[in-house]
């Protein structure tokens, strides 16, 4: 039990250091005994459950026997006189070339990790038991890189001789900065302000409750289309997202093109939240939103878009009113959304039956999911980029990384309520229950999401971690009406994120209807194009927005729904 001990003590040490999010990633690699006493079992009940050794194939363990003998023998033979060139970025500087013992040092950290996937590539086993082993793996070569510590990191050590010694002083002082505000910096935080140089287009609050603010914008165009335009972000961050700057907001492009526009600003939850289900979210947020832009512009349907979990709740939305007869959304449109979780990606690692009834024993009543723990974990999706890389530009070189809007909006975390949180986990993530007809209840009622006979637009981001393009394709199979399915080149964010302008990267249609069973098959008849998907998201909206009318010329209607403040609003700008 000693080696299950120290386990579970480190675990805990790394949860305090790393937040919770990446110990439950430990939790699911450890050993079983100490996985049960992590979760508080007492030791007899943890001494009695059972060992599963780690089985390998003996065919492919020989050949990686044999390969890792004949690279480690070419290696030592060179030695430090001519050690290998590495193309891995992080040893690529001039520094890390003109030493041999940190080329070598380098060298050998490649062979070894090449050595360990090809380890875990190696396993038998079920696919989720291996890709828990290969997350693991990949967590811990990440760590155990040579740049990550000053004594092998050729280039840190000479910015410490060039500065004489002024680059460690600053990056203890960053590593102490970033201890006092509980996160890793991954930009210069300092230079932005929500309302000031992020969340600007300009726009006024017309309605709020406990869990929400309705923003609504300034028209930019002298008439808008009758069907107003309402966007619903994730809760599990900021809505400005969608309105970063205004050469690349979402949101400004909407009101540029005409669209009558409104987004929801989620409260960052807190203990008065701490109670709050999925039901409440729906009802009272999602559905709230949806009658209020109803009752302000005057218009019997509205046109809706939800991104990531906001396409969740939305599509949650929209079962609850077609199982209540209501026909209040013409059209919606649904970016890097889960709605069948069959394919969750690397997140299914985090995600099984113990884990989720851990999640409701410890908050499926109350209680809060803390936004650093979430951040932390997503993080850790790609912990050379989102993690090490700052580790050694802030601590070891002592530099103050450059500004840059979307990760400054990265860091900035949002709680979400425990019991939304649980019942999300286990409804959606473990038992994907949201494509069975009848099978889930929400807000009292059955859904069924046959029921949601509206057009649809759905994207997905061809390099998403969080949403896998399969996943998002696999939304044109359980949404009945007439759909729309574009792919686009990138990832989670930056696919999204792509205003028509920078001319960056691609996105993919098909013009001849078809939406076959698999996005393989749906490529085979896709044609690529090059630049942003958002003007061809433009037209097909417009087609469902109706008639243009003059543009109001005052926020929200009547004595009921007023200007309460001035956009981005307060919500956005509370902290977690």
């Amino acid at each position: 039990m000693e080696t299950d001990s120290q386990w579970a003590d480190g675990a805990r040490q790394f949860q305090r250091i790393f937040g919770e999010g990446w110990a439950q990633v430990l939790k699911g690699l450890q050993p079983p005994a100490a996985a049960a006493a992590a979760a508080g079992a007492s030791s007899t009940a943890a001494a009695a459950l059972p060992s599963a050794p780690v089985r390998f194939a003996p065919d492919k363990l020989a050949a990686l026997q044999a390969k890792y003998l004949e690279e480690a023998k070419a290696l030592w033979s060179e030695g430090l006189q001519t050690p290998p060139a590495v193309a891995d970025r992080r040893f690529t500087s001039e520094a890390w070339s003109k030493s041999p013992m940190a080329r070598f040092s380098a060298a050998a950290y490649l062979l070894n990790a090449r050595t360990l996937m090809g380890l875990a590539d190696a396993v038998e086993g079920d696919d989720k038991a291996k890709a828990r082993i290969r997350f693991g793996v990949e967590q811990w070569m990440a760590a155990m890189s040579p740049s990550n510590f000053l004594a092998f990191n050729a280039d840190a050590q000479q910015k410490a001789i060039d500065t004489q010694g002024e680059s460690i002083a600053k990056g203890i002082a960053n590593l102490l900065h970033d201890m006092r505000q509980g996160h890793v910096s991954m930009t210069d935080e300092s230079l932005f302000e929500v309302g000031r140089n992020v969340a600007t287009t300009e726009g006024a609050v017309v309605f709020e409750n406990d869990y929400f603010q309705l923003i609504e914008y300034k028209p930019l165009t002298p008439k808008v289309y009758e069907l107003p335009f309402l966007m619903v972000p994730p809760c599990i961050n900021k809505y400005y997202i969608l309105d970063l700057q205004p050469e690349n907001s979402l949101i400004r492009h909407a009101v540029a093109e005409g669209h009558r526009t409104f987004v929801v600003s989620w409260r960052n939850a807190d203990a008065s939240l701490a109670q709050s289900t999925w039901d409440d979210y729906i009802e009272q947020a999602v559905i709230q939103a949806i009658h209020t832009v109803q009752e302000i512009s005057g218009a019997e349907q509205i046109n809706a878009l939800g991104f990531c979990v906001g396409g969740t709740m939305l599509s949650n939305a929209l079962a609850v009113l077609a199982a209540r007869g209501e026909d209040a959304v013409a059209s919606a449109t649904f970016l890097t959304t889960l709605i069948d979780f069959s394919d969750t990606g690397i997140l299914d690692v985090f995600i099984d039956e113990a884990l989720v009834a851990f999640r409701e024993l410890q908050m499926g009543q109350g209680g809060l999911m803390k936004g650093q723990d979430l951040a932390s974990t997503f993080s850790f999706l790609r912990p050379n980029d989102l993690v090490w890389n700052y580790v050694v530009g802030n601590y070891l070189k002592g530099e103050t990384p450059p500004p840059f809007d979307l990760l400054y909006w990265n860091s900035d975390a949002t709680n979400l309520p425990g019991p939304y949180y649980a019942w999300y986990l286990r409804n959606f993530y473990l038992e994907n229950n949201l494509i069975e007809p009848g099978k889930l209840t929400v807000c009292g009622e059955s859904i069924d999401l046959n029921l949601v006979d509206v057009p649809t637009y759905i994207y997905g981001s061809r390099e998403d971690h969080i949403v896998p393009i399969n996943a998002a394709y696999a939304s044109t199979q359980v949404l009945p009406g007439p759909k729309r399915f574009v792919m686009g080149a990138s990832g989670h964010i930056a696919g999204v994120i792509n205003p028509p302008a920078k001319k960056k990267r691609s996105h993919w249609t098909r013009d001849d209807g078809q939406l076959p069973a698999t996005l393989d098959s749906w490529l085979e008849g896709a044609t690529e194009h090059p630049g942003s998907w958002w003007t061809d998201w433009s037209r097909w909206l417009a087609g469902h927005a109706g008639r243009q009318v003059a543009a109001p010329k005052a926020y929200g209607r009547g004595t009921r729904f007023k200007a309460i403040e001035p956009a981005p609003g307060r919500y956005v700008r509370q902290k977690a």
